[in-house]
């Protein structure tokens, strides 16, 4: 482990972390043994981090939010408070099925809202936006925002979380940053 994070006193950190630089770790976490978090991430108020988790570079991860081996967050990743991941599709107490754990693989800045359930064995797209309490059931495309229960895709985001509009040439604009993308055979690309 690195000495140069920050860990609340209540914080519970295992043997055998790897904890990158600047980093903070707040009040009531636990961080297995096994886990990998990348540099400048932020973990709130009661978070748990499995053994063999992947957290990237400036993953924010929001209050009460447990994230269960198979899990890999890429860069960038947003958590928000109290959502949830799962790792078995069936689970049952008196039968272990820890070597049926599936992969759930969130890509470069995506945001998962508040309360959001994220079911195991999908993929979130890059810069994908999952609406506050939304169950995600199958795979979501890069940029795309989706909401509800199950989850299902209502527009497109920029890379800095305002909703594309797209015109009659299937180009749209981020008010923000004004970068352009295009919308081509239901995918959204950045124009570069």
């Amino acid at each position: 482990m690195s000495a140069n994070f920050f860990a609340h006193p209540s914080a519970i950190i295992d043997e055998g972390c790897v904890i990158g630089t600047g980093t903070k770790i707040w009040h009531f976490s636990h961080i297995m043994s096994g886990c990998t978090i990348g540099e400048h991430c932020n973990l709130g108020q009661n978070v748990m981090i499995a053994s063999r988790v992947v957290l990237g570079n400036n993953v924010r991860v929001q209050n009460n939010v447990s994230i269960y081996e198979g899990v890999i967050c890429e860069d960038d990743v947003f958590l928000g408070p109290s959502m949830v991941f799962t790792n078995v599709m069936n689970p049952r107490s008196a039968i272990s099925r820890k070597n049926e754990y599936k992969q759930t693989l969130v890509k470069k800045g995506a945001t998962i809202g508040a309360n959001a359930t994220v079911v195991c064995g999908n993929m979130i797209g890059a810069y994908a936006f999952i609406g506050a309490g939304a169950v995600v059931t199958k795979d979501v495309p890069a940029y795309a925002l989706v909401v509800g229960n199950p989850a299902r895709q209502t527009g497109w985001m920029s890379e800095c979380g305002h909703k594309l509009q797209f015109d009659a040439a299937g180009i749209a604009i981020c008010p923000e940053s004004g970068v352009a993308y295009e919308l081509r055979s239901g995918a959204v690309y950045k124009k570069s």
